[in-house]
């Protein structure tokens, strides 16, 4: 199976490339980092990138910037960050995407926990991530050739407890490669407009 792998290089992305790399051809692909650059933020980037591989089994998004800030201070222009990155972002990749998918082929992008678990600081994670899952579960109907779509959404990862823990007062964290279990279910199994839960 050929996979498309954006966000390869994060610490999710390396697990998920791991995990599937055993078995598939993976095509690695980021901002900054890959065999391919793509910025899921800008239509043309995207486009683009589907332009230079052609045809693929399987999409997998592990990218996505969101906002992390108070309330009371937060702008519009700061919410906006997630929703251009990780929310539009992803939704732009699996709107391109079936188009250049095979028969049968599936999309996996990445929420995250606070889209039903809200964390101080998290308005900005929850709002995008609910939003994420609420696309999947209606894209699942509409899609044709038998394409599936579904998200993963992990609790905070315990590789990532340094950075984020004190947000997360109180969660279990799992580590990257059990996350990565669910991309494997995702692409390998035969679910769609499911929203697969690793906490």
């Amino acid at each position: 199976m050929k996979i498309l792998l954006i966000g390869a290089s994060g610490t999710l992305g390396q697990a998920v490339a791991a995990n599937l790399g055993a078995r598939h051809d993976i095509v690695r692909a980021g901002r900054n980092s890959g065999e391919e650059r793509v910025d899921l933020t800008q239509h043309d980037s995207v486009q683009a990138l589907f332009q230079r591989l052609g045809r693929v089994d399987a999409i997998v998004s592990t990218a996505g910037r969101l906002h992390f800030g108070p309330l009371s201070e937060m702008t519009a222009a700061q919410f906006n960050i997630g929703l251009q990155d990780k929310l539009l972002g992803q939704v732009n990749l699996a709107l391109l995407g079936q188009h250049h998918l095979s028969e049968g082929g599936s999309i996996t992008l990445t929420s995250g926990i606070v889209a039903i678990e809200p964390i101080r600081l998290g308005a900005n994670a929850t709002a995008v991530n609910a939003a994420l899952e609420g696309f999947v579960t209606a894209a699942a109907i509409e899609l044709p050739r038998g394409i599936r779509i579904n998200a993963v959404s992990p609790t905070i990862l315990t590789e990532s407890v340094p950075a984020y823990g004190s947000l997360f007062a109180g969660f279990e964290s799992v580590p990257a490669a059990r996350a990565a279990l669910a991309y494997q279910r995702s692409v390998e199994g035969a679910q769609t407009g499911r929203v697969l839960r690793v906490d």
